[in-house]
């Protein structure tokens, strides 16, 4: 009825009105005729499964068949192998023996007869021989070893010594050098040697005491000697070992 009556107007007195009517036509424009188009659509998609899964099956198939192949001719293989064995034990078992090509091996040789016994043999002079023989041998045996012994003992005995240089640290500038290397000096102890001796500036007018000795190594350690020096707490800070050599 609207639409009628906006048919028979001809100037836009309802401007919504018209709009409303252009856009029920407008949907009506867009429709589709019919569903032809979706149904092709549908029905091509499923032929495409349909190929699909032909082809895999075929695939499928046709490995089956070139395996079944591979069996049948490795059957066939071990029948043929299975036969000839067969036929070659049944000639074994009803052929003659192959006789043997080999020489006899020779007999052993008779083993050597041993010497008899002379008739005069003394079993008590026998005995008597054996008891002077052990008794040279051990009379030899014991001149050896006190031969050896005694030039052990001539033989000069190797000393294991060490060439050692201390470094004695001062407090500071104002100690007595010279009393220090007396100090130091005065340590004697069996095995200890002491070698030469001279003043190493430090820092600030500082100078440290660097002093060579040997030792033997049974005899003197390096932390008993370096406790000794110590001792001398008025002139010494600490002691260092600057060089440790084998003599």
């Amino acid at each position: 009825m609207t639409a009628h009556l906006l048919l028979k107007e001809s100037v836009f007195l309802n401007r919504s009105l018209y709009q409303e009517a252009e856009r029920h036509y407008s949907l009506r424009k867009d429709l589709p005729v019919s569903s032809n188009t979706v149904t092709d659509e549908v029905n091509k998609i499923r032929e495409q499964v349909r190929a699909g899964l032909n082809e895999a099956e075929s695939v499928q198939v046709s490995e089956l068949v070139e395996r079944l192949n591979h069996v049948e001719l490795e059957n066939k293989q071990l029948k043929s192998l299975l036969e000839k064995l067969e036929s070659r034990l049944a000639q074994l078992e009803g052929g003659k023996p192959v006789a043997a090509t080999g020489k006899p091996a020779a007999a052993p040789a008779p083993a050597a007869k041993a010497p008899a016994k002379a008739e005069n043999d003394d079993d008590f002079d026998l005995f008597g021989e054996d008891d002077e023989d052990d008794e040279e041998k051990k009379r030899i045996t014991e001149e050896r070893l006190k031969a050896y012994n005694e030039k052990k003992a001539k033989k000069p005995t190797v000393v294991a010594k060490s060439s050692v240089l201390l470094d004695v640290k001062v407090w500071d500038d104002e100690t007595d050098m010279k009393a220090l290397e007396e100090s130091v000096r005065s340590i004697e102890m069996e095995g200890l040697v002491w070698g030469q001796s001279k003043l190493i500036p430090v820092a600030f007018g500082v100078k440290k005491l660097q002093i060579q000795c040997v030792i033997e190594d049974d005899k003197v350690s390096t932390e008993t000697l370096e406790e000794k020096i110590c001792e001398f707490e008025d002139y010494v800070q600490s002691v260092d070992i600057a060089a440790f050599n084998k003599i």
